[in-house]
């Protein structure tokens, strides 16, 4: 699982940063991609990465602001010419069906996949064996959610130097024992799967913020997260600002990140106003308060590993 920083900026796009736009990249876990906003030129930004649009299985939508929305028709349309035959399932607020559907019809585009559009309000937007997607409002000048992705723990991993012990050699068998399946061996002897994996490896949480003032509902969606994606459109210095434009300051969202118990912050959603030379000093700004800040970049990829991996580490 790792993050691949799309677009980073805030209202319009900038030499350094584009508009919004971040892949979450499930290749291990699913195969898939995750697309979270889908600002103007997202499809070029992704051209300058290994994100595969045929591999894009789900886009999930904040809100309806240009800056997060105006990069899907083109990456809709260019995903049938790019090897997309899978089913897409776009999640969003109020409007988004409309919104894709319009543009489709006026532009005469013809989608060589099947594609699901899913109005959202609050709650849960999407759940299987594997994770859990939770939505929320935010406090913005129109209607804009967070995303909260909760990965269901996993089975341990096999105990393969149990089964060493035991004399059980690699093969077929390893599969059923690492379902936690009962098997009987060629000697008699009957082998219980759970007795042979190690403990469960607790799931990752990762929330991911829309426009937003501080609010309530973002503690809600960043508790305990692993990593929280947070808009910091504006310094320290522009609380008011930041306020009457519906925004948060970077001073803000590390106090949100400290205040849930989330693990990192990553800062997103950057004013044009600053050039890419104040990140440090915004990035510090964070710091002070949420010591394990990091300052988004456009095409940045940020690993997620395990909780295994973590203890290892």
């Amino acid at each position: 699982m790792d993050f691949v920083l799309l677009g980073t900026g805030a209202g319009v796009p900038a030499k350094a940063r584009n508009v919004t736009s971040i892949a979450l990249q499930l290749l291990e876990e699913r195969g898939t991609v995750w697309l979270f906003d889908c600002g103007e030129a997202t499809q070029h930004q992704i051209l300058k990465t290994a994100v595969k649009p045929r591999k894009i299985e789900k886009i999930f939508i904040t809100h309806l602001h240009g800056d997060h929305i105006f990069g899907l028709p083109g990456l809709l349309s260019s995903r049938s010419f790019q090897g997309g035959v899978e089913k897409l399932t776009v999640y969003g607020p109020k409007g988004i069906d409309a919104y894709i559907k319009t543009s489709i019809l006026v532009s005469g585009t013809h989608l060589k996949y099947p594609l699901e559009i899913v109005e959202i309000e609050e709650g849960i937007v999407f759940d299987d064996d594997q994770f859990t997607v939770t939505a929320m409002p935010l406090d913005h000048g129109i209607f804009s959610v967070g995303y909260r992705i909760k990965e269901k723990d996993r089975p341990g991993s096999l105990r393969v130097d149990l089964l060493h012990q035991a004399g059980v050699k690699p093969g077929p068998l390893y599969k059923a024992l690492k379902d936690g399946q009962t098997v009987r061996l060629e000697d008699g002897r009957v082998l219980n799967g759970k007795d042979y994996l190690g403990a469960p490896q607790k799931g990752r949480i990762i929330t991911i913020l829309g426009d937003t003032r501080v609010c309530a509902n973002a503690l809600v969606l960043a508790d305990s997260a692993d990593y929280l994606v947070h808009e910091a459109t504006f310094s320290a210095e522009e609380t008011e600002m930041a306020s009457s434009y519906y925004h948060s300051t970077t001073v803000q969202a590390a106090t949100t990140a400290l205040k849930a118990g989330a693990k990192h912050l990553i800062l997103t959603h950057i004013s044009s106003r600053y050039s890419i030379e104040d990140s440090e000093r915004l990035k510090d700004q964070s710091k002070a308060i949420f010591a394990n800040t990091i300052m988004a970049e456009d095409l940045m990829t940020i690993k997620i590993p395990l909780y295994a991996e973590k203890e290892g580490s």
